[in-house]
C-alpha cells in the first residue's frame, strides 16, 4: 500500500522539466517570496485557484442537514467533518492551480435532490498581496461559507511553501451568533531539486466556534526523512474555556478518518475517501461565461495543458500576465481605482457585497441569483434546467 500510495502524491520529472527548474531556482535565494517568480507550465493544475476552492463543496450532503441539528457538539463535528473532506481532491503529483488574474471570478451552482440550490462566486480582489474571495450559499438550507484565501510562496531549498494564510466563515443562518472560523494548513511542495517530487500538507488549522465554546486543533503531520507516513492528520475537539478534550482525529485526509469519543472510547470512521462521491457542480460553457470568468479566460492555457503542449501553454499564459500587467498600468495612468464586483473590503475582511438580504429563503434566493449571475453576465446562464448547461463530473 505505501508504494501505491506514494505514487499517486509524488512525481519523477523528466530531464528537461527537472533542468528547466534547477535554472528558475539558480535565480532564488532562500526564504524568497515566490508569487512574484513565474512557474513553468509543468508544474500547473489545468484550472484556476479560484475553482479549486470547490473542493470544498464536493461533498454537500455532510454540510445540508447540519443545520437542523440539535446538539451543538455534533453540529460542530459535522463541520469538522465536512471541512476535512475537501482535501483529498488533487491532481497527480505537484501541481499548482492558476494564479487567478485581478477581476477575474468563478461562478457555479449546485442542485440537490429535494431542488434546493447553492449558489457560489469566487474573485480575484487583490492582485499584490493575491486575495480570493468567496461566498457560497443555499438560502433554503440555512448555509453560508464565505471567506478569503491569501497564499504567500516562499521557497525553502528542496522544497516551496504556500502559506495559506486567510480565514473561511461559516454561518447557520437559523442559529444566530454561531459563526465557524476556519484557518488552513500550509502547502508545501518537496523534492523540487533531488529525489521525488511531493506535494504535503503541514503545521497546524483550527476550527472554531466561539458562541458553543468549542474548538478544534488539527495537526497535519508532513512526513519525515525516516519516520511517519504521507498525509496523516492528528486533531482534538476541546471544550475552549477548560481545554477539556471531547474528541480526538486521526488518519489521513487522503484515505480514511476516524473520530474516537474520548468519554466513552468509542472510535469510528469520520470520512472516508473511497467511499465518498464527488458532487458536480454545474457552470455555464465557456462560450457563455464572461472574458474574465477563469475558464474561459484560461482555456488556451487548459488545453494546451490538456494537449501537453508545454510551449503553448506557456506562450498563452504569458500572454495572459503581460495583459494583466498592461490593464495595470493603464489604470495607473488613468488614476483608476479598481474595485471588485461582488465584495466590500471592511476592516481588511472582504465581505459579499449584496445588502438586505430577505429572511425569506426563497425571496433571497432570487436576489443573490440575480447579484451573481446578471447584471452583465451572458444570457442563458439563468436557468439551470436549460439545454446549455454542463455538469462536471
Amino acid at each position: 500500500m505505501a508504494d501505491d500510495e506514494n505514487s499517486n502524491d509524488t512525481e519523477v520529472l523528466d530531464e528537461e522539466p527537472r533542468s528547466i527548474l534547477l535554472g528558475l531556482i539558480s535565480q532564488l535565494r532562500k526564504g524568497m517570496d515566490l508569487h512574484r517568480v513565474t512557474l513553468p507550465t509543468f508544474v500547473l493544475e489545468p484550472r484556476s485557484m479560484l475553482e479549486r476552492i470547490t473542493d470544498f463543496m464536493s461533498h454537500p450532503e455532510l454540510i445540508l442537514n447540519v443545520p437542523r441539528e440539535e446538539d451543538p457538539v455534533k453540529r460542530f463535528v459535522n463541520v469538522v467533518r465536512y471541512y476535512l473532506s475537501g482535501w483529498h481532491i488533487k491532481p497527480k503529483g505537484v501541481k499548482k492551480p492558476y494564479n487567478p488574474v485581478l477581476g477575474e471570478r468563478f461562478r457555479a451552482r449546485w442542485q440537490f435532490a429535494d431542488n434546493t440550490e447553492a449558489l457560489f462566486v469566487s474573485e480575484q480582489v487583490s492582485h499584490h498581496p493575491p486575495i480570493s474571495a468567496y461566498y457560497y450559499v443555499s438560502p433554503e438550507n440555512n448555509i453560508i461559507i464565505v471567506g478569503d484565501i491569501r497564499p504567500k510562496s516562499k521557497f525553502l531549498g528542496n522544497s516551496a511553501a504556500t502559506l495559506m494564510q486567510g480565514e473561511s466563515k461559516i454561518f447557520f443562518t437559523n442559529r444566530p451568533g454561531e459563526v465557524y472560523r476556519i484557518s488552513m494548513p500550509n502547502v508545501y511542495a518537496r523534492g523540487i531539486l533531488f529525489g521525488r517530487m511531493v506535494l504535503e500538507l503541514g503545521d497546524n488549522s483550527t476550527v472554531k466556534c466561539e458562541k458553543n465554546d468549542l474548538i478544534c486543533e488539527l495537526e497535519f503531520r508532513t512526513k519525515g526523512f525516516f519516520t511517519g507516513a504521507y498525509n496523516s492528520i492528528y486533531g482534538k475537539i476541546k471544550r475552549e474555556s477548560t481545554g477539556e478534550s471531547l474528541y480526538e482525529i486521526t488518519g489521513k485526509w487522503s484515505d480514511i478518518m476516524y473520530i474516537k469519543d474520548l468519554r466513552t472510547g468509542h472510535k469510528e470512521v469520520l470520512f472516508n475517501v473511497h467511499e465518498s462521491k464527488i458532487y458536480p457542480k454545474i457552470v455555464a460553457p465557456e462560450e457563455e461565461q464572461e472574458e474574465n470568468e477563469s475558464r474561459r479566460l484560461w482555456s488556451k492555457v487548459t488545453s494546451a495543458l490538456i494537449g501537453r503542449n508545454l510551449d503553448l501553454a506557456t506562450e498563452e499564459k504569458t500572454f495572459i500576465e503581460d495583459n494583466q500587467r498592461n490593464e495595470a498600468k493603464l489604470r495607473e495612468a488613468e488614476g483608476i481605482d479598481w474595485r471588485p464586483r461582488y465584495f466590500l473590503c471592511e476592516n481588511e475582511e472582504f465581505n459579499f457585497k449584496l445588502a438586505h438580504i430577505s429572511k425569506d429563503p426563497q425571496i433571497a434566493k432570487n436576489q443573490i441569483e440575480s447579484f451573481i449571475f446578471s447584471s452583465n453576465s451572458p444570457p442563458g446562464f439563468h436557468s439551470p434546467n436549460g439545454p446549455h448547461h454542463h455538469h462536471d463530473d
